[in-house]
């Protein structure tokens, strides 16, 4: 492996070793600042293929994905304890500095959901697994796009599912659609995974490529044939901040599309479909050729839409369907 000595990785270098020597990560000026700064690094579309660095670089790049999933609990803790403060807190989103971003990327998911969704038009019950303290992505797609799906949401930590819960209470919709269990999602049994239609997990549920593989292949063991998965990856230079999920990683499932986005919005969305036994794999990309870059349908919204503005790719890789 090479690694590469261009000025990005040299920031990204210099980035994390100020971020490491903090003394805490819980939002301050000057945590606000260096991870602002990191992201506005690492969001401009670049090549580069983080997994092919060095191995020094890739040690680094693995310790400030848990720097930046540390501090981003941390944002959403401190957040979801304002919200919690008014009389009711849903009226308050905006005050969460990425909340744009949320809408947005709700907005793409359920418009990647919906054209993959075969046997139902609507799901009723979705799990969210790692929702935490401030479970915006299961809030925006119920009081947006998806207004009588059931939600339940996931998350190890008792007191995240505490202060979530109680962002929740006043609202008279969203109190009665909005579950939250405190457990491992590799204790959540078969019998439990096979009622969702839809499984969201979230970018930091897994923080390295092992645990990530491990929680995939417990999901596909254990989800409803047919049911729909979705994870959130990172492409380029946006790795730097969350962990890459690849088709090949998906074993047991279909993957249906991936979409990286290339403004504001840091996630890439994969979507894939849990296999039958015996399911043929079916390419998408038939005479296509192994790599096809296509436009991206979900650009394809009214315009109130927030995304309306937005570009990005989809992509199918063929090479990458392994199971």
């Amino acid at each position: 492996m090479v690694c590469q000595k261009d000025a990005l990785v040299q920031k990204v270098c210099e980035f994390y070793e100020k971020i490491s020597s903090l003394e805490s990560l819980k939002p301050s000026k000057d945590v606000d600042m260096l991870f602002t700064q990191l992201v506005l690094t690492c969001i401009p579309p670049n090549p580069i293929d983080v997994t092919k660095l060095c191995k020094r670089v890739q040690e680094m790049r693995s310790k400030l994905i848990t720097l930046c999933g540390e501090a981003e609990g941390h944002l959403e803790s401190h957040y979801s304890t304002i919200l919690g403060s008014f009389d009711n807190p849903l009226d308050h989103l905006n005050t969460f500095p990425y909340f744009n971003n949320y809408l947005k990327l709700g907005r793409l998911e359920f418009n990647i959901l919906s054209q993959h969704l075969t046997n139902i038009k609507v799901p009723s019950r979705i799990a969210f697994v790692g929702s935490g303290p401030l479970p915006l992505t299961s809030i925006v797609l119920a009081s947006y796009h998806l207004t009588t799906t059931s939600f339940h949401n996931y998350d190890i930590d008792p007191s995240a599912n505490s202060m979530a819960s109680r962002l929740l209470a006043s609202d008279p919709d969203l109190s009665k659609r909005m579950f939250f269990h405190t457990k491992d999602v590799m204790d959540v049994t078969s019998s439990e995974l096979k009622e969702y239609d839809v499984v969201f997990l979230a970018a930091l549920v897994g923080m390295d490529k092992e645990e990530k593989v491990r929680v995939i292949d417990h999901l596909a063991k254990n989800m409803a044939p047919g049911a729909i998965l979705m994870l959130r990856s990172a492409h380029g230079a946006r790795a730097f901040l969350y962990p890459i999920v690849e088709p090949r990683d998906l074993q047991g499932f279909e993957v249906l599309s991936v979409f990286h986005p290339t403004d504001e919005v840091i996630n890439s969305v994969v979507i894939a479909r849990k296999l039958s036994v015996g399911m043929p794999v079916q390419s998408l990309d038939q005479g296509l050729g192994a790599h096809v870059m296509l436009p991206c349908k979900c650009a394809e919204i009214p315009a109130f839409n927030p995304l309306n503005k937005m570009n990005m790719i989809e992509e199918f890789a063929a090479e990458d369907r392994l199971l």
